[in-house]
């Protein structure tokens, strides 16, 4: 059964088009593929041949360049720009057992199929390979929604899809698990942004190549009378005292393993040398006790 389509892909090579053309805002995925960079420094291991996937800018690749342990380096992206391999993230072209590192920045939202991604990026993987990802989370954009949310409501009676719903970092380690990754871990990072309006921070999402790309959006042109709306809510609710509006942008990173013989490996049940009870200091109470 095909996963359900809930982001129009087409759309989003069109829209990262025009973003190029009017000038990337790029300081959000150049600040994630710093953060790329200096995690991955910390892994003491040498990746002959490395894969950057989805970046929409060359940042995550200048990062890599710049590291000891990384060799080659392919990019692999849609073909809005120019990727050393022409490739969507939902259908890689990598033969299994092919890689080394799999590295993407803010790219990996706009998956439909985010479980079957992760399964193809994990079987092209060598056994030790490292995946190690950055993507927007649930709270992005929250001030944005829920403004928007209030002024359809108001002043059309109704609500239309216009923020993506993105992923809960919750749900993000047990479907690292579910596609076959060893030792995954996931993390959350929150940055605030701050714009003179919330018309500036709507331009810098057009210059991101990161506005409504949803398939169920209104194809209607956005009435005035609701951005007016809009713009005011959004300025009353969540403003500083200096009156510069706040932008939230929720970073989940991911990192897995391919797995490995030499990796480690939870215990058998019943193998443990010592019970849980003595090694904290406290007193076992039997099931159905109570305290």
């Amino acid at each position: 059964m095909s996963s359900p389509r809930v982001f129009d892909r087409a759309l989003l090579t069109l829209r990262r088009r025009r973003a190029r053309t009017l000038g990337p805002a790029t300081f959000l995925v150049d600040r994630v593929a710093a953060d790329l960079g200096e995690r991955l420094a910390t892994v003491l291991r040498e990746f002959p041949l490395a894969l950057d996937l989805g970046t929409a800018t060359e940042a995550v690749r200048r990062v890599l360049a710049g590291q000891a342990s990384v060799g080659r380096i392919v990019s692999a992206a849609a073909a809005d720009r120019a990727p050393d391999v022409v490739a969507d993230e939902e259908a890689l072209p990598f033969r299994a057992g092919s890689l080394d590192l799999v590295v993407s920045a803010l790219a990996l939202q706009f998956v439909n199929d985010l479980p079957g991604a992760l399964v193809q990026i994990r079987r092209a993987l060598k056994p030790d390979g490292l995946f190690l990802a950055a993507l927007a989370g649930g709270e992005t954009l929250s001030e944005l929604r829920q403004a928007f949310a209030r002024a359809e409501t108001e002043v059309e009676g109704g609500v239309s899809p216009r923020v993506a719903p993105f992923v809960d970092v919750r749900e993000m380690g047990a479907l690292l698990q579910r596609a076959g990754f060893a030792l995954p871990v996931t993390d959350v990072e929150r940055i605030t942004v701050r714009y003179a309006s919330p018309a500036a921070l709507m331009r810098d999402l057009r210059s991101m190549g990161a506005t409504n790309m949803l398939v169920e959006r209104r194809r209607t042109p956005l009435r005035r009378a609701t951005l007016a709306r809009m713009l005011e809510d959004y300025a009353a609710r969540f403003a500083d005292a200096d009156g510069r509006i706040r932008a939230s942008f929720e970073i989940v990173w991911l990192s897995g393993w391919a797995p490995h013989e030499s990796q480690q490996q939870p215990l058998r049940p019943g193998t443990a040398r010592m019970r849980l009870a003595d090694a904290l200091g406290t007193r076992e109470i039997p099931s159905g006790e109570k305290p």
